[in-house]
């Protein structure tokens, strides 16, 4: 399901000025620092940087402060799929049970955060 817009709003404000979302992937978390709780997590990534926001245990659009801020090259996973969980993204000493339609916003972003890719072998086509 995508996310509501008021969610979208209330991570900009953990942003810093001028910053734009080009991905917003929320979770919630089986594991943190290996110790296993659920609680809300959004992975906000934007043109200048990764922010990782904690939402707390009972709020699943709301953020409440920032878990974690990395480079934007950071890859994020990497997502597996399990059986009975669907997909997990482990990303910032996290483990996010995420939904599946959010597995290619996960791929789009490492691939677009990726300045050394290989040169276009066929420019003119």
């Amino acid at each position: 399901m995508p996310m509501p817009a008021n969610a979208r709003e209330r991570c900009r404000e953990f942003l810093e000025d001028g910053e734009v979302i080009q991905y917003l992937i929320p979770g919630i978390s089986l594991y943190v620092d290996g110790v296993r709780t659920r609680a809300a997590f959004f992975i906000v990534v934007t043109d200048r940087a990764i922010t990782v926001l904690y939402g707390g245990r009972f709020r699943r659009y709301s953020p409440k402060a920032v878990y974690d801020r990395v480079s934007r090259r950071t890859e994020i996973g990497p997502v597996e799929v399990h059986p009975s969980l669907g997909p997990v993204l482990s990303f910032a000493r996290l483990h996010l049970e995420i939904d599946e339609e959010y597995v290619s916003a996960v791929r789009a972003a490492n691939l677009e955060g990726a300045h050394d890719l290989p040169p276009d072998p066929l420019p003119d086509l």
